[in-house]
């Protein structure tokens, strides 16, 4: 066996947290990149609950956890619990990669390159219309993804009004300016008409959901032949939102690339070195191929 895949007492922590964090499959990516950089190492999936954050964080301060990712629901409310936050994230609002420092715990998010890395390979996206289902963490992300695609129209829908307002005011002072309106749920049968991209950034449909979809046939219908649905969760894969729009004939993007290209960017910032991308979406796809 390989040294670097022996875990002792030396063996320096890395991780991800999050509620549900069962389904996630970062520890997978990051462990065979690990293994390949020949680092002493391991990356493991913790379950913090929200009520818990602030105990957790302090518990990582205290056993010496070198940095952890994020999931929901934790990445707006982890702000308060940084010493410093990159421009970036401050921008986003949100923060989904930490690092120990000597000053207490850096954060920065990543998931903005992620998201836009797949969509750039498709086309042009300037003065196109997206609408994001959502308003968490992971859609701050995306609204400030595609504010760098040059999106002319960003819809982002929400369930809740009062949400959905705070969501609309939180991006006022923000230096990136996307051109975003918020609408109910309710609005979706006038929206969809209008969308080149559709991106559901809630965990409607992920491991605890998989038989659920946040828009079902008859809403797809609504979106145009040449449109785009991107969903953020990677695992089931596919999903039944993205089942739905492929039997629709739609173009679909999973979460998964998303998920190797932030990976790789908080990799790169935990250890100070480029991270082995090919490696970790292997594994990745290695990992989620059906077993006969």
């Amino acid at each position: 066996m390989d040294k670097a895949m022996v875990i002792t007492g030396k063996t320096k922590l890395l991780g991800v947290i999050g509620d549900p964090v069962v389904h996630s499959l970062s520890p997978v990516m990051h462990n065979a990149a690990l293994e390949a950089l020949g680092v002493d190492y391991v990356y493991v999936a913790l379950p913090v609950k929200t009520g818990d954050l602030a105990r957790a964080i302090a518990g990582f301060t205290a056993i010496g956890l070198q940095g952890f990712n994020l999931t929901i629901p934790h990445k707006q409310a982890i702000l308060p619990l940084l010493t410093d936050i990159t421009a970036e994230a401050q921008a986003v609002g949100a923060v989904n990669t930490v690092w120990r420092t000597d000053q207490g715990w850096s954060g920065t998010n990543t998931d903005v390159a992620g998201f836009i890395a797949p969509l750039q390979a498709l086309q042009d996206w300037r003065q196109r219309t997206v609408v994001v289902l959502g308003n968490g963490g992971a859609a701050r992300a995306v609204v400030a993804g595609c504010g760098q695609l040059g999106f002319g129209q960003i819809y982002v829908v929400g369930r809740n009004s009062q949400k959905l307002a705070a969501f609309q005011t939180s991006w006022v002072d923000s230096p990136l300016k996307p051109p975003l309106i918020v609408q109910p749920w309710e609005a979706l049968p006038t929206l969809l008409p209008e969308a080149d991209l559709i991106v559901n950034t809630t965990p409607v449909g992920m491991h605890t959901t998989a038989d659920q979809t946040p828009l079902d046939a008859i809403a797809l219908a609504l979106a145009p032949s040449s449109a785009v649905v991107y969903d953020l969760i990677y695992t089931p894969r596919p999903t039944q939102l993205l089942t739905l729009a492929a039997q629709r004939g739609l173009v679909t993007l999973d979460g998964l690339e998303m998920l190797v290209q932030q990976g790789a960017a908080a990799l790169e910032l935990w250890l100070q070195q480029p991270a082995p991308v090919d490696t970790m979406r292997v594994a990745l796809d290695t990992w989620l191929a059906p077993t006969s």
